[in-house]
């Protein structure tokens, strides 16, 4: 276990944020020693999710310290806030000294925009590869995705195995195990369509349908 030193890990929180998108992997983060969370926002005011979840950020843009992790995770109401400057600015400041600059789902998008992820190899959800490309990244459909210091987890639910993955890195597979076995960690779907390769064509189309209707057009796969 590597327990030199402590880690800030800063996660990204947003109006519209997928919740579970940092949860997962706070959740990890949060069964490993010696480390600092912050959930960050332009404000202290609580902001809420795209499932009606209320969350509180602990740190400020202006306040936050330097950190050894930014994350930043998508949401079906990302598009609304993918052109921030603030956020955009900030993402660029603490990408340009962090060690792993990272994102789970749609964040991604975020990190593109503000000009991390250009010659990177990046994951993100399914729906939003073709928009991913589109800013100069080149798409993996791996679940996650590790490039130089660039690390990436695909849709939602990705955001465990990206935890872990980052939580090997920092902390060692030992520590990495223990904290999987601490939250549970063992999937076993009852079904077999949590990707586009493994889904019906019949499926992926009423998900592209659903997808069409809450996200930006101009990013959904067709």
């Amino acid at each position: 276990m590597n327990s030199v030193q402590p880690y800030s890990i800063g996660l990204v929180f947003y109006p519209g944020m997928t919740a579970l998108d940092v949860i997962g992997p706070q959740t990890v983060f949060s069964a490993l020693p010696n480390v600092q969370i912050y959930r960050i926002w332009k404000t202290s005011e609580p902001i809420i999710t795209d499932d009606g979840m209320v969350i509180v950020p602990d740190m400020t843009f202006s306040d936050c310290p330097s950190l050894d992790v930014i994350c930043i995770g998508g949401g079906l109401k990302q598009a609304a806030i993918e052109n921030d400057p603030d956020l955009l600015d900030f993402l660029r400041k603490k990408g340009s000294t962090a060690k792993f600059v990272t994102s789970v789902c749609g964040g991604s998008v975020f990190l593109a925009k503000a000009g991390l992820l250009q010659g990177y190899r990046a994951a993100t959800h399914w729906t939003m590869r073709q928009g991913l490309a589109e800013l100069g990244v080149e798409v993996s459909t791996e679940r996650v995705v590790i490039d130089g210091n660039r690390i990436s987890g695909g849709g939602v639910t990705a955001g465990i195995d990206f935890g872990l993955t980052l939580a090997k890195i920092l902390w060692g597979e030992d520590a990495a195990k223990l904290a999987q076995l601490l939250i549970e960690y063992n999937p076993a779907p009852p079904f077999d369509t949590g990707s586009p390769e493994q889904a019906s064509p019949e499926l992926v189309q009423t998900a592209l349908s659903f997808a069409t209707e809450h996200l930006d057009l101009g990013r959904v796969v067709s």
